[in-house]
């Protein structure tokens, strides 16, 4: 059976939906985004092949998948869009990316694939510059942010000003959590779930707190990672932001005991 996505927004001609259980085995949990604003359908950073069927199979519940209109990657990661050549051969959506990771996205598509397109691949790809871009979408549009080290050099999340909910990609991601699908309810006690995480995969407290200083200006309602609880309300946000700008993460962490030569054999 098909799993029931989380409605986060719906206001009867625009729906943001979350598919959050599909991976099974041992890949990591993640998040699925399906927007739909009218007959416009837009997915955001989907996964790859341990999510593609369960999520094709859920999302035709909303929409004609053939018809999608795009289908968002945040970065290049497998769990974000390794299954770009089945989106490409079964929709006719565009694949939104950053324009650093365009040029390397063809090569997780087979030659096989390629052979039956009409034109290259290249063709159904729209590179974003590193400035972010607002996306036409529907009645409305989509904006790409400028999320750069957190955690891929040339990373992006996407705003959606109708639901004004933020998918942040990585950054706010927390792992081993019960009841994931359900918002953050204690911010001091869910730092446990973030920290090792933001430690090791975002690059310094320096791009998070400039980060930080951007959606402060924005109207954001919800911050919604790709990984793990989100973030309602205007006073978990600020706890959320004033905790991201304020952590030593990445490289802020490093000494010369990271960068000696092994010892150990296996």
């Amino acid at each position: 059976m098909a799993a029931e996505p989380i409605v986060l927004f719906d206001n009867g001609h625009h729906k943001c939906l979350m598919f959050d259980s599909l991976v099974t085995g041992e890949g990591v949990q993640s998040n699925q985004f399906l927007i739909v604003d009218g007959k416009h359908e837009a997915l955001i950073d989907p996964g790859g092949d341990l999510t593609y069927t369960p999520l094709s199979v859920a999302a035709s519940k909303y929409l004609n998948i053939r018809d999608m209109d795009y289908v968002f990657a945040s970065h290049q990661d497998p769990d974000i869009i390794g299954a770009i050549d089945r989106w490409i051969v079964h929709t006719q959506a565009k694949i939104v990316t950053s324009k650093l990771w365009a040029r390397f996205l063809p090569h997780l598509v087979s030659s096989y694939v390629s052979n039956q397109l009409s034109g290259s691949v290249y063709d159904r790809i729209v590179s974003i510059p590193d400035g972010g871009a607002n996306v036409r979408f529907g009645d409305t549009y989509l904006q790409c942010l400028p999320a750069h080290f957190m955690h891929s050099v040339g990373n992006l999340q996407f705003y959606d000003p109708v639901s004004k909910i933020l998918f942040s990609g990585d950054l706010g991601a927390s792992l081993g959590n019960d009841n994931e699908h359900e918002p953050v309810k204690d911010f001091e006690q869910h730092v446990a779930s973030m920290i090792g995480f933001h430690r090791r995969y975002i690059a310094s407290k320096k791009v998070c707190s400039l980060w930080a200083n951007m959606v402060r200006g924005m109207d954001v309602q919800m911050i919604v990672p790709q990984h793990g609880k989100r973030f309602e309300g205007q006073a978990m946000i600020d706890q959320f932001l004033n905790w991201v700008s304020n952590m030593d993460c990445g490289i802020d962490l490093v000494t010369q005991e990271n960068y000696r030569q092994p010892v150990e054999y296996i």
